[in-house]
């Protein structure tokens, strides 16, 4: 099964290099949609379907943590596996960030082994 993955991310390089990992890592991923804050993320979740969100904490416009409360008040988004790919590694934003309703927190720069890992972990038996 081929998955729908979303990139939340203002940086360009890092949305392009999350793509590229997840490719190198074998993931059989169908679409890649790509979102500059959490505003077009969730534009873009109300429009196409999606497996699984990466994203980022600080973002213009919508950060991370507020897209995902959004998310978790939406039927049809609440569901969806999100992961912070982030360079913030605090234990307080960590908390908060599981607390609002984020399943994993990778700490940038990640590797291939690791996106491969939580994208088996969450979608494997979806």
């Amino acid at each position: 099964m081929a998955y729908n993955i979303l990139i939340a991310d203002d940086s360009l390089t890092a949305r392009t290099f999350i793509a590229r990992t997840l490719e190198i890592a074998g993931v059989p991923v169908n679409q890649v949609y790509q979102a500059r804050n959490g505003q077009e993320a969730l534009d873009l979740l109300q429009r196409e379907w999606v497996d699984m969100v990466f994203v980022d904490i600080n973002m213009p416009v919508m950060n991370g943590m507020e897209l995902v409360r959004h998310m978790r008040t939406m039927d049809l988004l609440k569901s969806i596996p999100v992961i912070v790919v982030s360079t913030d590694c605090s234990t307080r934003r960590m908390a908060d960030m599981k607390e609002a309703g984020v399943q994993a927190y990778l700490t940038k720069p990640i590797t291939p082994e690791e996106l491969k890992s939580i994208v088996e972990q969450f979608l494997k038996n979806a």
